[in-house]
C-alpha cells in the first residue's frame, strides 16, 4: 500500500470515529472558555460594583428582562462570589474540555453556564437564534454524549499507563474480569482526581494573579471634578438634564438615584420604572445628567458601556452607539439607544 492510500485510509477512519470528529468542537469551545474566565479574571471592571460593565451592574440590568428576575436579584447582592464562580467555572469547564479529563462532566457545566447566560443576558434576543449562548449550550450537548472519544484525552493517557503499570493488555480485552475492571477504574479515578486537583490549584493561582494585577476601574479620571473655571456644557443633540437648585421633586418624577452615586464621568445602570427595562444614568459633565435605554434596537440584547471609548457596545451583534447621543456609530443596529428624560433635583435625579 503506498503512503497516499494509507493516509487516506487512516483519515477515513478517522472520520468515523467519535472523538477525531468531535475534536475540532472541543479545541474550539475549551479555548473559547479558557479565553472567556482570562478576560474576567484580568478585567479591573469586571468585580467593580460602580461599574456599568462590572458583574453587579450587568446582573442588575439583565433582571429587568430575565424569566428568572427573583434569582438574578438575590445573586446581584452577592455579585463578586457569583462573578468568581463563573469565571472559574469557564475556567475549569475550558480547561476538562480542551484536556480530555471528565469531559462528560466538563461538558455539562458549560452546558448550564450557557443556560443561565442564555436565561440572563441573552434572554431579550429576538429571534432566538441571533443570541450566541443557546449556540453555546448546545454544543456542549454532542460533548456530553459521547465525551472526548479518548482522543488527546488526558484520561485515555493516564488509564492507558495504569493498564501498563499493572501489566495489563492495552486496550482492555473484552473477557476481562469485573474485578480487575473495576480496579483499573479505581486506580483511574484517583490519578484523574489528583490530576484535576493540581490543574485546580493552577487555576487558582492564574486567577488570583488576574485579579491582583487588574487592579480597579477607579481613576482619578473618572472621579475628578472639573478643571476650576470650566462650565458645564449639555453635549450637542443629547437630551439632557442639568443639574438646578431647587429642592423640590419634580411633579411626576420618580427617583432613580442620588446624584452623589453617579461620579463626573461615571456611568451607573438601573432599571427604568417606566418601561421596567434596563438603562443607564451617565454624568459626562458636572452638573449634566443623561439616560439612555441599555436595549440594543437591533434584536433587543442588554448593551453594555465601554468607559475608555465613551461608546455602548451589544455584546450578541456588536453594534455600538455614541455614549453622549446614543446614536448608532456601527451597525447592524440602524436606530439610536432611546432616551430616558432625566431631572436632578435637590441631591436626587427623577425619571419624568
Amino acid at each position: 500500500m503506498t503512503e497516499k492510500n494509507a493516509g487516506l485510509k487512516l483519515w477515513k477512519t478517522r472520520s468515523t470515529q467519535v472523538g477525531w470528529v468531535l475534536l475540532p468542537l472541543r479545541v474550539f469551545l475549551g479555548v473559547t472558555m479558557v479565553y472567556a474566565a482570562l478576560l474576567k479574571f484580568f478585567d479591573p471592571a469586571y468585580l467593580d460594583p460602580n461599574s456599568p460593565n462590572g458583574v453587579q451592574q450587568q446582573m442588575l440590568a439583565s433582571a429587568a428582562t430575565s424569566p428568572i428576575s427573583f434569582i438574578v436579584n438575590m445573586t446581584a447582592d452577592h455579585a463578586a462570589v457569583f462573578g468568581l464562580t463563573i469565571a472559574f467555572g469557564e475556567l475549569a469547564v475550558g480547561l476538562g474540555v480542551l484536556l480530555g479529563l471528565w469531559t462528560r462532566i466538563a461538558a455539562i457545566g458549560g452546558f448550564l453556564l450557557s443556560l443561565s447566560f442564555l436565561l440572563t443576558v441573552s434572554w431579550g434576543t429576538s429571534p432566538y437564534f441571533f443570541g450566541p449562548d443557546i449556540v453555546f449550550m448546545f454544543a456542549f450537548t454532542p460533548l456530553m454524549i459521547g465525551g472526548d472519544g479518548g482522543v488527546w484525552s488526558l484520561a485515555t493517557f493516564i488509564r492507558r499507563g495504569t493498564r501498563k503499570r499493572m501489566r495489563l493488555a492495552n486496550p482492555a480485552p473484552a473477557n476481562e474480569s469485573e474485578r480487575v475492571s473495576s480496579d483499573v477504574d479505581r486506580r483511574v479515578l484517583l490519578r484523574t482526581g489528583a490530576t484535576a486537583a493540581v490543574i485546580g490549584v493552577g487555576a487558582l493561582i492564574i486567577g488570583g494573579i488576574g485579579r491582583a494585577s487588574a487592579g480597579s476601574t477607579s481613576t482619578d479620571a473618572a472621579t475628578a471634578a472639573p478643571s476650576a473655571g470650566a462650565a458645564p456644557a449639555v453635549p450637542t443633540g443629547a437630551t439632557a438634564a442639568t443639574a438646578v437648585s431647587t429642592t423640590t421633586k419634580p411633579a411626576g418624577g420618580i427617583k432613580i438615584a442620588k446624584t452623589s452615586a453617579i461620579p463626573v464621568g461615571g456611568v451607573k445602570a438601573f432599571t427604568d420604572p417606566k418601561t421596567k427595562a434596563p438603562a443607564y444614568l451617565l454624568q459626562p459633565k458636572k452638573g449634566t445628567f443623561l439616560a439612555y435605554s441599555a436595549v440594543c434596537t437591533h434584536q433587543g440584547c442588554t448593551v453594555g458601556f465601554d468607559q475608555p471609548s465613551n461608546q455602548f457596545a451589544c455584546p450578541c451583534h456588536g453594534a455600538r452607539f455614541d455614549g453622549t447621543t446614543g446614536d448608532v456609530l456601527r451597525g447592524p443596529a440602524r436606530t439610536p439607544l432611546a432616551k430616558i428624560n432625566v431631572v436632578a433635583s435637590g441631591g436626587n435625579v427623577y425619571v419624568v
